[in-house]
């Protein structure tokens, strides 16, 4: 594996921006807005310093599919390394090649049809439960309810049990160690944002290692009780250290990019008031009975809606990567050991694949127009190739189930001339966490 290198070809054009911050201040801003001027000024690749990095900036969906599907082993997932070993040490996103490849293997079936229909089993009421409580009014903090909401969901299916007096414990553990790894002082000083991260790494461990040994010695119809017994075809499994590293890992982006992805699509229905009673339509002709992943599928028009949501504002912004030997890419020689990073928020908002790319538009996503066909890596809010998310079913399972039951219960909307400003200091989510008026039907 080649060494991570700061030193960029010379002839990739770019710049280093403010001293010692590079871009990190704008990237946390507005990424859009960064890639859009790079691209503006410098094409499709060039190079721009930001937090302790350099990093080749690889834009354009052909960029995408270069680096996603990865031919030859040419880039590193293990890049990721950089910013979250510390916080969410060996998640199967970190690991690479065929060390990435067997856990995936052993995880895959934590993830299979069976077991999906058993989640949702599970959910259902617990949703349905989450939502009763719910105080309807002005100023709901969507934001807010949908993460502790998807939290509790999360630990109950993966973990078996409802987070209890541990859940204000772990959602905070949960927001400080995905905040901490674009923390621009990138040492454990008590009070930083990268020492609260440290400290509550530590609180997700100890959570997990009180759980273990009962999970490996009773087993269970849970993710957690699935991956400790998961093993190969070949009879490999996980030992005890890397269970706990994917379990936090994966807690993390199940409750993480599913409230996102809820708050995203909730904010646009409540602007748009006709899709929003469409999507009450088709959840009235499905019915109030518990609906199995096939009925899930019957909710097409939400699926626009979610897709489109996803398009506006994808969960991960953008993904790096690190060259495991010299390149090249739209004929610019790309040393080995560089940082490199594809942004598929900019994609998703290029005018020469979508029209009115800023525009809220589900039906471009429903044929005739099938807008996300034009490019097969165009349209990426999950990554793609080997790293390709591997619970992207569960969460688009979880967030239809939440949202159908939604839809039943409340109507909701914002004042006129409400725009949710996004905070993309880590993940994006709502500034202002999407106040919204609730309203019970």
């Amino acid at each position: 594996m080649a060494i991570a290198s700061d030193a960029v070809s010379s002839n990739i054009p770019g710049d280093a921006g403010w001293p010692l911050l590079g871009y990190s201040l704008q990237v946390m801003r507005d990424p859009i807005a960064v890639a859009n001027a790079r691209r503006q000024r410098y094409g499709d690749v060039s190079w721009m310093s930001a937090f302790g990095k350099r990093f080749v900036t690889l834009l354009g969906p052909d960029a995408n599919q270069f680096v996603l599907q990865n031919r030859g082993d040419l880039f590193a997932s293990g890049a990721w390394e950089y910013f979250l070993s510390d916080f969410f040490h060996r998640g199967l996103m970190l690991l690479d090649f065929d060390e990435h490849k067997m856990h995936r293997r052993i995880m895959q079936v934590a993830f299979k049809r069976e077991a999906m229909e058993s989640y949702l089993q599970q959910l259902q009421p617990h949703i349905q439960q989450g939502l009763d409580n719910w105080p309807a009014g002005d100023g709901f903090l969507a934001f807010n309810h949908f993460k502790q909401l998807t939290l509790d969901l999360a630990a109950r299916v993966f973990v078996g049990e409802p987070p209890g007096a541990d859940a204000d414990r772990l959602n905070q553990a949960f927001f400080d160690t995905v905040r901490a790894p674009t923390s621009l002082l990138r040492v454990g000083i008590p009070g930083g944002r990268w020492y609260r991260g440290q400290r509550s790494r530590r609180v997700l461990e100890r959570f997990f290692e009180r759980r273990l040994p009962t999970k490996r010695a009773a087993g269970g119809e849970d993710l957690f009780a699935r991956m400790a017994a998961a093993e190969s075809e070949d009879g490999e499994r996980l030992d005890d250290a890397d269970v706990i590293n994917h379990m936090i890992f994966l807690l993390m982006a199940a409750h993480d990019t599913s409230t996102i992805t809820l708050s995203n699509m909730v904010y646009h229905l409540s602007r748009e008031p006709e899709w929003q009673a469409q999507l009450r339509a088709e959840s009235r002709d499905l019915g109030r009975d518990l609906p199995d992943r096939d009925a899930l599928g019957q909710l097409e028009s939400m699926d626009l809606v979610m897709q489109e949501a996803l398009r506006l504002t994808p969960p991960v912004p953008g993904l790096p990567r690190r060259t495991t030997r010299e390149t090249e890419f739209g004929g610019f020689r790309i040393p080995a050991g560089q940082f490199v990073q594809i942004i598929p928020c900019h994609t998703h908002r290029m005018a020469a694949y979508w029209s009115a790319p800023d525009v809220f538009d589900p039906k471009r996503f429903a044929a005739p127009r099938s807008e996300h066909k034009g490019h097969p890596y165009q349209f990426v809010p999950f990554g793609g190739g080997a790293h390709k998310c591997i619970g992207l079913h569960f969460g688009e399972m979880e967030v239809k189930a939440i949202l159908h039951r939604m839809l039943l219960d409340f109507s909701w909307q914002v004042p006129d001339g409400y725009v949710m400003r996004q905070d993309y200091t880590s993940l994006p989510v709502p500034k202002d966490r999407l106040p919204i008026q609730l309203r019970r039907l």
